[in-house]
């Protein structure tokens, strides 16, 4: 039930008679032998009789439940969900029962507090159930709500707000944000960086920026220079969406901000500069990798949000397929060989090497992991940072740790011809060695292996298995939309079209922005794989005589599965749209 204004508004003019009659006829009649007792001589008619301590609280509970019958109203034309719309019709039945049941029984306090019940308990669990759809900024009756409307009261009699105030002495009023100077490669803290940054009044907008950014899961912050104003952009599961922009005076000033919280020289705008700083927003903590260059328009800054609440998945949760977690599963848990992930930057290559590393038992196995950056810290693991300014690369830490008796070792990325090498040498004397590549397909990884110079031999005895993937958005569940698709574009897939009743796609004109997704359509992403075995007959074709098309029929022979294949299949089950499909694999 959706109630007009115009409704509203009658209802509380009916109500607001019917109580001062009622009150005023309840309270008399309660009282009436009272009354009949008293002398005859004094004037007093039954009308002229009123509680006013009973009869305020029930009026002031009316008027509650009058407002909040409308702010549900509005609230729902917000949601987008439609199993709101039962709740204004709950809270409004409930308010009935409760009026009459404070008119109906004798004692008043019973009668009250069953009013109350009947007010506040669909009305908070309203509240529940609509703070689990939205995000956190535009959660109700929360700490940090309340906190802000007690500042709100407070700011308007002219006293500072007190509430929502962080654990350091100086003023983190706003979003529940708390800025961090630290080093991510040190670890140290340097409390200065901050109290120098919160001098600036456009403070509270760095703030502002960087909470919005994390609230709607972004994994970069684009900030980018125009003669007018500073443009913002957040990197949200692979994709740059737009952001209310920054005047230039305001843009300015929160890019120095943000170079003085990473250490950066604030007076240097042309020459690109590199830093970091730190955050803690609700328990969790966040680091900040930033990174700035000249522009013709001035500066431009990109932040690479790093959440280390987000923990490593483990197979099952990266989206393989169950035939496939067991041949990875077999594969990777072997005592030596090579297992490389391909696919092009972004593609969650390191996600899946981390979660490759989580099925190896860390504490009868020494893992040592060089990367650059650390993108996530697992326990009972040596981790090594690489360092390109202090001239430590990967292939000299390579060199180091195979001195260290490693049984397992990860490198974030082959390079270059000399790390390529001492990867497949490290492989065939008893090592398990993981790493990525950067390369379009799997086939097309074993080949990028030999331009960089690395004999076939070495490749053929090494290697074990290369895993090709991209990451696709999945969609939304709470607003995505099933249409049939083509007979023409089923006979082209291969698929077969009496089978196949609806795909599922994200809405076209979507009348109400979802609170899932943002009206994006897609919520998160996942991977799609292919993966190729080497076989022995693989060996010998990559000694000998290397070559694309062979290797590919061999792996088709073997049922290897392309990227597309296993899109297909994500698409049939409803989980991402064929256009998402076509995006990502072409």
């Amino acid at each position: 039930m959706s109630l007009s204004r115009y409704k509203q508004a009658l209802i509380f003019g009916f109500g607001l008679i019917a109580f001062l009659t009622l009150g005023s006829h309840r309270a008399c009649a309660a009282d009436l032998p009272v009354l009949l007792a008293q002398s005859a001589d004094v004037p007093r008619g039954l009308s002229m009789y009123l509680n006013l301590f009973k009869f305020l609280p029930v009026v002031a509970v009316f008027l509650l439940w009058a407002w909040t019958t409308h702010w549900i109203d509005e609230d729902m034309k917000d949601l987008k969900n439609v199993r709101f719309e039962m709740w204004n019709s709950i809270v409004f039945a409930a308010g009935i029962l409760g009026f009459a049941l404070v008119w109906a029984i004798p004692i008043f306090i019973v009668g009250f507090l069953l009013l109350l019940i009947a007010y506040m308990a669909p009305l908070f669990t309203y509240v529940y159930v609509r703070n689990q759809t939205v995000p956190d900024d535009e959660k109700v009756l929360t700490p940090y709500h309340l906190g802000e409307v007690a500042n709100g009261i407070l700011n308007s009699i002219g006293m500072k707000g007190i509430f929502n105030r962080g654990d350091g002495e100086s003023d983190r009023s706003g979003p529940p944000i708390v800025f961090i100077g630290k080093s991510i490669a040190t670890g140290k803290v340097d409390d200065d960086r901050v109290a120098r940054a919160e001098q600036s009044k456009f403070y509270m907008s760095a703030k502002e920026l960087v909470y919005d950014a994390v609230l709607r899961r972004s994994t970069d912050i684009h900030l980018e220079p125009s003669p007018e104003q500073l443009s913002i952009r957040y990197r949200i599961d692979g994709i740059l969406h737009a952001a209310e922009p920054f005047d230039r005076v305001t843009g300015d000033a929160v890019i120095n901000i943000f170079k003085v919280l990473a250490a950066l020289d604030i007076s240097e705008k042309r020459k690109p500069q590199d830093g970091s700083f730190g955050a803690k927003l609700e328990g969790r903590d966040i680091d900040f990798r930033v990174a700035t260059s000249g522009s013709k328009s001035g500066e431009k800054m990109v932040l690479r949000i790093l959440d280390n609440a987000s923990s490593v998945g483990r197979l099952e949760e990266v989206g393989l397929r169950p035939k496939l977690i067991d041949e990875i599963r077999a594969m990777v848990t072997q005592p030596h060989g090579m297992f490389l992930c391909c696919g092009p930057t972004g593609a969650g290559k390191s996600t899946t090497l981390y979660a490759c590393l989580r099925e190896i038992d860390r504490f009868q196995k020494n893992i040592i992991t060089v990367e650059d950056p650390i993108e996530y810290h697992l326990d009972n693991i040596t981790q090594i940072e690489i360092n390109t300014k202090g001239g430590q690369t990967f292939a000299g830490s390579l060199r180091s740790i195979l001195r260290q008796d490693p049984d397992v070792i990860m490198i974030g990325e082959i390079r270059d011809q000399e790390t390529a090498s001492i990867a497949c040498q490290a492989a065939t004397t008893g090592h398990m060695v993981f790493s990525t590549v950067h390369a379009n397909d799997t086939v097309t990884a074993l080949f990028r292996l030999l331009d960089l110079g690395v004999e076939p031999f070495m490749i053929a005895s090494a290697l074990s298995a290369v895993l090709g993937q991209r990451l696709v958005r999945t969609l939304c569940e709470a607003c995505k939309e099933p249409y049939k698709p083509k007979p023409e574009f089923l006979k082209k897939a291969n698929l077969p079209a009496d089978k196949i009743e609806v795909f599922y796609k994200p809405p076209a004109t979507p009348e109400q922005v979802c609170p899932q997704c943002g009206g994006t359509g897609y919520l998160g992403r996942t991977g799609i794989f292919e993966l190729l075995v080497i076989t022995d007959k693989m060996r010998d074709m990559i000694r000998e005589n290397p070559s694309i098309n062979a290797i590919k029929a061999e792996a088709r022979k073997n049922g290897m599965i392309y990227l597309q294949d296993d899109g297909l299949r994500k698409v049939i089950q409803g989980k991402t749209s064929i256009d998402e499909l076509i995006r990502v694999v072409k």
